[in-house]
């Protein structure tokens, strides 16, 4: 963040219309009353383990998500690097191909600050989350194109979201339905920052989160920290629907670009549950963000 001052392969399905609990299915359906969605979840050893396999150095940390990407399923017409201006890691970016042109945009970013602690909670908590949303959508046709991005250089200034979005044409904007992102997860159980959400994405995220059961509460960031701002603010600028997940509050603030940004600040608990959550969310929107059901999209 920027500022100053269950068991792999198997399928879960869930009723967001009605609230449901969500049970393991074979098959998935989207009811016109209500909206079923249909994703899996990665191992938790396999998602702490690239948590637990950070490098300090930002200069490498791109080539682990990379990898890890490809591991997930990512072949290699759809993974590339975005080279920046600077002399400066790339943006890393998966593309899961949808049935559309209508795409969501999923990002974290991957860099850390350079001074203090290991960066494990911001924000490699975020980023090694890519390659096991790409496990977790993947194997399902997907209505939307799902675009996974590891934004370099954000503790810089936005530097590789800024880079990204300013980069696309107007019509390659016009496509972008929603922006999720997620930064300094698991020293709590999930917050969103929801000053700075789109009304329909934080709505949807809340009934997710009361379908599966997951804790979400609302932290808005500016309460602890009155210059922060994160990738998602990119995308804002562009009038782009756009939503950060976190889990900083006024006691864990203090962990961000300290010496305390180590692998033991993070509460394992609650980052798996993170990661569910956040693997539900996207299934959702996958559903829910249809243009045909979009009759307030803005216009860029």
């Amino acid at each position: 963040m920027q500022f100053e001052g269950t068991t792999g392969g198997e399928w879960f399905q869930c009723q967001l219309a009605a609230l449901l609990a969500c049970v393991a299915v074979s098959s998935w359906s989207v009811a016109q009353t209500s909206v079923h969605v249909h994703f899996r979840l990665q191992t938790r050893e396999v998602v702490e383990g690239h948590l637990k396999s950070f490098s300090d150095r930002n200069s490498e940390r791109e080539a682990l998500i990379r990898k890890w990407f490809a591991e997930s399923g990512c072949s290699d017409a759809n993974l590339s690097e975005q080279a920046l201006d600077r002399k400066l890691p790339p943006n890393v970016i998966c593309v899961l191909p949808g049935e559309t042109q209508e795409t969501i945009v999923v990002g974290a970013h991957t860099d850390k600050v350079e001074r203090f602690g290991d960066g494990v909670v911001d924000n490699w908590s975020g980023a090694v989350l890519l390659p096991a949303l790409l496990y977790s959508l993947s194997a399902q046709p997907r209505h939307h194109t799902i675009i996974f991005i590891g934004f370099s250089s954000e503790e810089e200034g936005l530097i590789g979201s800024r880079y990204y979005v300013d980069h696309l044409s107007r019509e390659e904007r016009d496509h972008i339905e929603g922006m999720v992102n997620f930064d300094s997860l698991g020293l709590s159980p999930t917050k969103v920052w929801a000053s700075h959400a789109d009304k329909a994405l934080l709505d949807a995220l809340n009934a997710t989160a009361k379908a599966a059961h997951l804790p979400l509460a609302f932290m808005n960031v500016e309460s602890v920290a009155a210059r922060a701002s994160a990738d998602s603010e990119s995308f804002a600028h562009y009038h782009i629907r756009r939503i950060t997940l976190h889990s900083v509050t006024p006691s864990t603030w203090s962990v961000l670009h300290s010496p305390f940004d180590k692998l033991a600040a993070v509460r394992m608990n609650d980052y798996y549950d993170s990661y569910k959550l956040i693997a539900e969310y996207l299934a959702y929107l996958d559903e829910a963000l249809r243009p045909e059901s979009r009759p307030d999209k803005p216009t860029r």
